[in-house]
């Protein structure tokens, strides 16, 4: 690569990032759904009982699920 040529693209797994977005209202709405859904799974494995950290799990769900890590239980 000489000095005028511009890196433009980057190879993936090179840059870690633990930024999270999406991209439309609609993308956010759905990973909201998904996460509801299992965490109505959550709730009904821990006896159904109301679970009062429910904004954290979500977080961890939807952040886990957007890098594709191991989603919480």
């Amino acid at each position: 690569m000489n000095a005028a040529e511009e890196v433009t693209t980057r190879i993936p797994g090179r840059v870690e990032t633990t930024e999270t977005s999406y991209a439309t209202t609609s993308d956010l709405v759905d990973a909201l759904k998904r996460a509801a859904a299992a965490h109505g799974e959550h709730e009904a494995r821990n006896g159904g009982q109301y679970d009062t950290a429910w904004p954290e799990w979500y977080a961890a769900y939807m952040v886990a699920e957007r890098h594709g890590e191991k989603l919480p239980e």
